[in-house]
């Protein structure tokens, strides 16, 4: 069964689970994944030029067309412009570059990754130099991307209320969504109802934390900090036995009773199977009481971008120092 949508303010639907696939390079472990995610009914698939796999993600979505199991209009495809390119003329040269991978003509969803540019280097390090940042002159190249057809939607990633209030204001198409961090432990809660009260839906990353954070963080050299154990949580546990669920089912239902997006990440079969099993029970008034209360706020951000201590002190550093 797929999932049901929510509805963005042109009109379209983004499905309320998604197969999350950052950090998932190796082929063969993908190419399983997505097809036991399109399998168990997922219609919607969140990649990014950064994360280096969108050409897997092309083949196989396109064995599926042309093996009639499903037409383009039935999938939802999230793509974003990297860090090293949000800069007005490249917006559309990497857009294009992530449609040929992906094979496609146009995506669903095209977001700005993160609010601070970075010169292109050929090999990721701790020290990115920064550029200067102009969120507006990048918008409206943004924007020309719906105009070509080349997008249906377009919004942000990683943003404050700030930085989504200065592009509401000033913008001709109006950001559909914003993509951030969001689970029971980094609740957001101030954000999420901004972006809400102003009909921009929400997609939560990271939604059950972020266990292989430990491997990215190695790739640069840096630390880690502690990541939040949301499945291990008493009160996580004590919820999903009442219900006779999993704690990653309360995780995930506890946002979509939000009418937050959820975009899951595995490439464990079995796990993306289950992780779409979240309509068949409901959290009670008790239960969201309970997790609510959970909401220790910034110190459980596990993606906070401190790989580069040059991100953090950018201008358009969007998470409190």
């Amino acid at each position: 069964m797929a999932a049901p949508s929510l509805t963005f303010k042109n009109g379209s639907g983004i499905p309320v689970v998604g197969l999350g696939t950052w950090q998932c390079t190796d082929k063969k472990e993908l190419e399983a994944a997505l097809n036991a995610a399109l399998e168990s009914g997922y219609r919607h698939i969140d990649t990014a030029f950064a994360y280096r796999n969108e050409d897997v993600i092309g083949n196989v979505i396109n064995q599926w067309f042309s093996e009639g199991k499903l037409k383009r209009e039935d999938l939802f495809i999230t793509t974003k412009l990297p860090l090293e390119a949000i800069a007005p003329d490249k917006v559309e040269e990497f857009l294009k570059k992530s449609l040929k991978s992906l094979q496609l003509t146009y995506v669903d969803l095209y977001l700005i990754h993160f609010p601070v540019g970075i010169k292109a280097q050929d090999n990721p390090s701790l020290h990115l130099e920064t550029i200067p940042t102009d969120h507006l002159a990048v918008w409206k190249k943004m924007e020309e991307q719906v105009d070509a057809g080349l997008t249906k939607a377009i919004g942000v990633s990683n943003f404050n209320i700030k930085q989504v209030e200065r592009i509401l204001k000033n913008s001709r198409i109006q950001p559909a969504c914003l993509q951030i961090e969001n689970h029971v432990f980094l609740q957001q809660t101030e954000l999420v109802k901004y972006c809400q009260d102003n009909g921009i839906v929400v997609v939560a990353y990271s939604p059950l934390g972020s266990p292989g954070i430990g491997a990215f963080h190695a790739r640069f050299g840096s630390e880690p900090k502690n990541v939040p154990k949301i499945l291990e949580d008493p009160t996580m546990k004590r919820i999903a036995d009442k219900h006779k669920k999993t704690p990653a089912h309360v995780a995930l239902k506890f946002l979509l009773q939000r009418n937050i997006v959820v975009i899951p990440k595995s490439v464990t079969e079995s796990r993306v199977k289950q992780n779409i099993k979240l309509f068949d029970f409901t959290l009670d008034d008790d239960d969201i009481k309970s997790l609510k209360a959970l909401d220790v706020g910034e110190d459980a951000r596990v993606c906070d971008f401190s790989f580069s201590k040059s991100l953090s002190a950018h201008p358009e550093w969007p998470f409190p120092k």
